[in-house]
């Protein structure tokens, strides 16, 4: 019978610090000598004779809530009942856990009960890492080492399951019948199987041959082997696997495949190339890169070439490209740096499909670098930047570099000196500006007078490397001045008049000289080189006041009826700088009879030249508001009776009228007005010009009737109150059951707030998702809103004096609709009611898997035709692991 020492009781057990007992018992030999023996006093200290330490290096805490029983014999502890085991880092919970001191190791497993329940299976934590075990594991806590049967554990966002795994000291694992997913459920909705799976901690997870499972289901889909990053915050380099596939004008292709750089904590790169069977090639560099509390940004270049076979009855020939730059700094220091670029040639959005159905519709690029610096201490500040626009509907682009402003605050030289309004009030400030534009639309120079014969046409050259020297040659520059000075002022104690003086001077190394050419009979011109400048200035005076109006109801669910009225009155004066003596003008015969016309010697140029004509100009604008107070039905406990609503939130007239010049005095009337609908779900806002003189036929110098305008009012030519020249009406409209319409930048914080407060920490990669989704909303699905609508209609309208008219308008239509709790369809689409066509459209379905969304996106018609499937995994390190078929319009 083996020597056994048991130990039973209801309470807590626990022992703690246990040393295995010494198996030799040595009897104790009595002292016989009488004589004591003196110590020492010259310690004997050999290092060779340290006694080595054991393989237990900290302390071993365990407990069982039933019973602790120790087997001398065989050195072994066996624990009973949510029993559990701590060392170091290391720590093991299961109903029956064994202590084997002997070889340093530890067995768990759960507890079968009569009917055959297993209960109290291990949970084994190891660090950071977690493993819930079906069946048993083994632990060698000397080498650390541990073989588990049927387990569990979570790397990252996704989830590893193997039949057995071997785990190593340094935390990699090795599994062997093992699959990997990112469901939490217990029955995942994917994963992919493999037989071989190896994880190594803090790099990847790597594989042998796997197949792809869709619930429970296997699929044809798979590679011989595969990495997944397991890295925190996407910290691993790698190999990017492509996409594959075959279109019908390219051929077979290999897609985005290249290489992951994480160089450091404050860069990421990576490149990507394809190729086609038929001989298109692309590459791709898409970089990020962040200092934390200095500033941030991403850098993207796309090149793409093609050229058809000469088989191809349609040959595709095109080299393009795409540059993306954005630089945002953290608000530090007195100096800001700031860049937002997006260029490319016309034929990349013209002939490459975007997964990004807002980039296929764009029209216009725009781009900007800047830089501003704050002189601390002093009123100054300087700012340097460039700025780009490109249309790709004519391939126009204009480039503004550099662009220099230098400014000074406004000062008030007498607010400490006196106590007179208008001089502690009065204000100056100073600004200077100097710009240089480039642009590939080159105006002809001569002749210049389209009535005379001649052409105001421009000639549009592509904006390449070799047509640089052109372009640089042809380049608008120019350098300019601003004085503003003005006093703010009370008047009959309910007016508040402005006073100012402007002082404007620009300058210029370049004007024009014209002159009549008898041979051609029309008006030539030639540029003259040399430093000029042009000095001008005005002086205005404004009065205005604010006046309000209450209209109140004892009845109904008006309460009151408030209109703020707000007038303003003002003189402005500009003196005539046409004179010979400015030089800035020029008086030029146009015809044989010796008539003559005056021209501006810097007509064109950047900054304009010097207006002409005097002008004594009596200003009136009157600005309308009115809004109604009306009970809140749904207030039950009486903090918000009332609430407002508007009726016009704005009415606007303007005009002036000249009294220095000859005809036509008054100018045209502006009329603006804004309001809104239904709780601000619908907003309407409509403006328009109204000319108050009439027209008349007359003939041209060629002998031609034209309509032109006289100097007469319609009202007294039987032509009514005038004609309006320009007229515009914009209904937009934003429907949900959700009562709440958002802007981009709500739709940003919103997602930011969601994924923090689920305990996500913020990156580069979560904010250009985030910025991705808010960019291109189709990406994004609100499951929470079962339908959205946004409708919009623009109305604009134009009448030359000569009679010609001009009408567009168009409706677009974008929203949402849930057919059920998981599947979801939106749509984008556009009508030209003047063209009598249907504009760009996408039609889209999601449908919501758990851990995966699938998108199907379809471009109907247009030139961007193709249709998308798109199943992708929901965790964002598995981004590009997705099942996808595409056709495009190259596919037709």
């Amino acid at each position: 019978m083996p020597l056994m020492a048991n130990a039973q009781q209801s309470g807590r057990v626990q022992e703690r610090r246990l040393t295995p007992p010494d198996t030799l018992q040595v009897p104790p030999v009595a002292n016989l000598d009488t004589i004591p023996i003196t110590a020492d006093t010259l310690a004997i200290q050999d290092s060779t004779k340290i006694v080595p330490s054991g393989p237990i290096t900290t302390e071993i805490d365990y407990y069982a809530e039933d019973s602790i029983v120790t087997d001398f014999e065989t050195n072994k502890v066996y624990l009973y009942n949510q029993a559990w085991f701590e060392y170091g880092q290391m720590r093991l919970d299961a109903d029956r856990i064994v202590i084997d001191w002997e070889n340093n190791e530890i067995y768990a497993s759960g507890v079968t009960d009569s009917t055959g329940t297993i209960s109290g299976n291990p949970f084994f934590k190891d660090g950071e890492a977690v493993y819930e075990i079906r069946k048993e594991m083994r632990y060698n806590f000397k080498t650390q080492k541990a073989i588990i049967k049927d387990v569990v554990t979570e790397q990252q966002d996704g989830i590893l399951r193997g039949e057995t795994i071997k785990k190593t000291k340094d935390g990699s694992i090795y599994l062997d019948h093992g699959y990997y997913t990112t469901c939490k459920l217990t029955e995942p909705h994917w994963h992919i199987s493999s037989n071989k799976l190896k994880s190594i901690e803090g790099k990847q997870v790597v594989s042998g041959p796997f197949n792809l499972y869709f619930n429970g289901i296997p699929t044809p889909l798979g590679l011989p082997f595969g990495i997944i990053p397991n890295t925190p915050e996407e910290k691993a380099s790698g190999i990017i696997f492509p996409s594959y596939g075959q279109e019908k004008v390219r051929g077979i292709y290999l897609r985005d495949f290249g290489y992951y750089f994480a160089l450091n904590d404050y860069i990421h790169a990576r490149i990507t190339g394809d190729i086609y069977s038929k001989g298109g090639w692309g590459v791709k560099s898409q970089s990020v890169y962040k200092k934390r509390y200095r500033f941030s940004g991403g850098f993207n270049i796309d090149f793409q070439k093609f050229k058809s076979p000469e088989t191809e009855l349609n040959p595709v020939d095109y080299n393009t490209f795409r540059v993306t730059w954005n630089h945002t700094p953290e608000t530090r220091g007195t100096g800001r740096f700031s860049a937002s670029v997006n260029v490319g040639s016309t034929s990349y959005f013209n002939t490459v499909v975007n997964q990004n159905f807002q980039n296929n519709i764009t029209s216009d690029l725009q781009s900007s670098v800047n830089y501003s610096k704050t002189f601390s201490g002093t009123p100054f500040s300087m700012s340097f930047a460039a700025q780009h626009s490109q249309s790709i509907s004519t391939g126009e682009v204009r480039l503004r570099l550099p662009s220099m402003n230098v400014s000074m605050n406004r000062q008030k030289p007498f607010e400490k000196l006196t106590r007179f309004e208008p001089l502690r009030t009065l204000n100056i400030a100073w600004t200077f500006d100097f710009q240089n534009s480039i642009n590939n639309k080159i105006q002809n120079t001569s002749p210049i007078d389209e009535e005379l014969g001649g052409t105001t046409s421009s000639e549009l050259i592509p904006f390449t490397p070799s047509n640089f020297a052109l372009l640089l040659k042809n380049a608008n520059n120019g350098f300019q001045h601003r004085i503003p000075i003005s006093s703010n002022f009370t008047l009959f104690k309910y007016f508040t008049g402005t006073g100012s003086f402007n002082i404007d001077e620009k300058w210029y190394f370049q004007k024009l000289k014209y002159f009549y050419n008898p041979v051609s009979e029309r008006v030539d011109q030639v540029v003259e080189n040399g430093f000029n400048r042009i000095s001008t200035y005005t002086s205005s005076f404004n009065m205005n006041t604010n006046i309000y109006g209450f209209f109140n109801f004892k009845k109904g669910k008006i309460e009151t009826i408030r209109q703020h009225i707000q007038p303003s009155f003002g003189f402005s004066y500009t003196p005539d700088f046409t004179g010979e003596s400015y030089g800035y003008y020029q008086n030029v015969q146009i015809n044989e009879e010796g008539d003559t016309r005056l021209y501006s010697r810097h007509s064109g140029f950047i900054y304009g030249g010097a207006p002409s004509g005097e002008s004594r100009s009596l200003t009136m604008s009157l600005r309308t508001v009115l809004e109604a107070k009306v009970k809140n039905a749904k207030d039950s406990t009486g903090d918000n009776p009332t609430k407002k609503v508007p009726i016009l939130e704005n009415l606007d007239m303007s005009s002036s009228y000249n009294m220095a010049a000859d005809s036509f005095q008054l100018a045209p009337i502006r009329i603006s007005a804004r309001t809104s609908f239904f709780q601000r779900k619908l907003s309407m806002a409509l403006s328009t010009t109204l000319d108050p003189y009439a027209t008349a036929p007359s003939l041209n110098s060629s002998g031609t009737e034209v309509i032109r305008r006289i100097n007469e009012f319609a009202w007294k030519n039987g032509q009514g109150i005038g004609t309006i020249r320009n007229a515009s009406l914009n209904l937009n409209a934003s429907i949900n059951p959700s009562n709440s319409a958002q802007n981009p930048n709500e739709v940003r914080d919103e997602l930011t707030n969601q994924f923090l407060q689920q305990g996500g920490i913020m990156d580069d990669f979560v904010e250009s998702q985030i910025n991705q989704i808010v960019n291109d909303p189709s990406q994004y699905i609100d499951w929470n809103i079962p339908w959205n609508l946004s409708f919009g209609y623009n109305l604009a309208y134009s009448k030359a004096p000569s009679g010609t008219t001009n009408i567009t308008q168009a409706i677009q239509l974008s929203g949402d609709l849930s057919l059920s709790e998981k599947w979801k369809i939106n749509f984008n689409t556009g009508i030209d009611l003047q063209a009598r066509n249907i504009t760009q459209s996408m039609i889209g379905i999601a449908r919501d898997l758990h851990c995966w969304q699938m998108n199907v996106n379809w471009v109907p018609f247009g030139r961007f035709t193709s249709y998308n499937i798109d199943i992708r995994v929901k965790s964002s390190i598995l981004q590009d692991l997705k099942v996808s078929r595409r056709r495009s319009f190259f596919d037709r």
